[in-house]
């Protein structure tokens, strides 16, 4: 069981049920100190640095299908002041919401190509993290003006085009497809 876990960083007591691994082999290793209970149900080891990303190494253990957007990608991709206290994650129209009482999490449903497009994995102290990339989280941020605030969005936008970390293409055409283009448009035309 510790090797799945220095494996994976963290694991979920789900996930070690699955692997036909009794709950009292983890009470065990719990009261020898040799795991940690991070979370209801999160276990890591106890000497593992999960660094200011905890929140979201956690959020995504226990929302696997969820991916990390818009105030916390903006946090994570460094283009703005806000610290948001809640987790951001999107998740597909369909599927089911997570039921999570530790975790302050911010859900916001997208479909099809919104949800699809723009994902990328990052490894935060050897865990998945899956995050929106740049120019799809400053496209989100204008979809979701209303939520977070137009003030969050232009700032990301200049943020992400003063420190040329993605182009008026890229973002361009994740307007597109989030289908703010229109919105997107005069803040566009007023950089260049």
């Amino acid at each position: 069981m510790l090797e799945i876990v220095r494996t994976n960083g963290v694991i979920r007591a789900k996930e070690l049920k699955l692997k036909g691994i009794h709950q009292e082999s983890l009470q065990r290793l719990l009261s020898k100190n040799l795991l940690v209970r991070s979370s209801r149900g999160i276990y890591t080891l106890p000497d593992i640095d999960l660094t200011e990303n905890q929140n979201l190494i956690e959020a995504c253990a226990r929302v696997p299908h969820g991916i990390v957007c818009l105030l916390s990608a903006l946090r994570f991709h460094e283009l703005t002041t806000q610290a948001p206290f809640e987790v951001w994650l999107a998740i597909n129209n369909k599927a089911r919401y997570p039921k999570e009482d530790i975790l302050t999490l911010r859900i916001v449903r997208m479909s099809g190509e919104a949800f699809i497009a723009g994902g990328e994995e990052h490894y935060i102290a050897g865990l998945k993290v899956r995050v929106y990339n740049i120019p799809k989280t400053v496209a989100d941020c204008f979809k979701f003006r209303n939520k977070i605030g137009l003030d969050v969005a232009l700032e990301a936008l200049r943020e992400s085009v003063n420190s040329r970390r993605t182009s008026l293409d890229e973002l361009w055409h994740y307007a597109k497809i989030c289908r703010v283009a229109q919105v997107m448009r005069p803040y566009l035309e007023s950089i260049v």
